[in-house]
């Protein structure tokens, strides 16, 4: 199953679904997917006039592809403009990846500035692809096209603090509008950006992650690019702190992420 399909069809059966092995990464599921499949469950809670505006997503535990997946999620509160909702994803009775959401109604204010604007860099055309080499990068990336602009590779031995460029979906046998379930998959496509820094494969993986999406949500579509730049703010001591941006092909600000990442080197 494509994305797409996944995201179908968790609303039919969030209680039982088994998440295929193409959407492996390492020995564990690919945390974009997952992210997006609990997303999806707490959506379906909340009026569809309260956007999301922010989660916070924490992998408690690996989650090995092949194994039934029961998605949950619960109202902890609905005041007059935001819903807190709580999301988990459970497998053999324990959890294993958990999302705190916060959805709210627009509202007037007199506050109102411009996001930065996106970072310049060479067309996707002129870009370096990262193609999909079975048994060499994860199995996720036979789903999504990227193609690199900012900092280096993984294991590049790289001293840039930056990491990003071109990203979207590669199934194009028919175009699908996006929302903000697909952009989790957009977002956590790209490798931890501390890992460039090294000079020899290691693994490593997001403990934590914030996402804030930008609202309205602009119109999206599956066979559009969307431009990735994080940057690493620190790490030390086998832990790392990334500040990332996702923005539209027109440069129109769509989300902001933050990560804990850990690096077994």
């Amino acid at each position: 199953m494509n994305f797409f399909e996944l995201l179908e069809q968790v609303q039919r059966t969030p209680e039982a679904l088994s998440i295929p092995a193409d959407w492996g990464q390492g020995r564990a599921t690919f945390g974009g997917v997952v992210a997006a499949l609990v997303y999806a469950v707490m959506r379906s809670k909340v009026p569809a006039d309260r956007p999301p505006r922010s989660l916070a997503i924490s992998f408690v535990a690996p989650v090995p592809p092949g194994v039934a997946t029961c998605f949950e999620a619960d109202v902890l509160r609905a005041g007059s403009s935001v819903s807190q909702v709580l999301g988990r994803a459970v497998q053999n009775g324990q959890v294993v990846a958990l999302i705190q959401g916060s959805f709210g109604t627009p509202r007037r204010s007199s506050i109102s500035v411009q996001a930065l604007s996106a970072p310049v860099i060479k067309a996707p055309e002129q870009s370096q692809e990262l193609p999909y080499i079975p048994q060499v990068t994860p199995e996720f990336t036979r789903h999504l096209a990227l193609r690199w602009g900012l900092g280096g590779l993984p294991f590049s031995g790289s001293q840039s603090r930056e990491m990003g460029g071109w990203v979207r979906f590669r199934e194009q046998q028919r175009i699908e509008p996006l929302d903000e379930a697909h952009l989790l998959g957009l977002v956590d496509a790209w490798p931890p950006a501390v890992l460039s820094l090294l000079d020899k494969p290691a693994p490593g993986s997001s403990l934590t992650w914030t996402i804030e999406f930008i609202q309205p949500l602009r119109h999206l579509t599956s066979d559009g690019w969307c431009l990735y730049r994080a940057e690493i703010e620190h790490a030390r001591e086998g832990y790392g702190h990334v500040a990332a941006g996702l923005w539209s092909a027109e440069g129109e600000l769509l989300a902001i992420s933050r990560q804990t990442v850990t690096v077994f080197d």
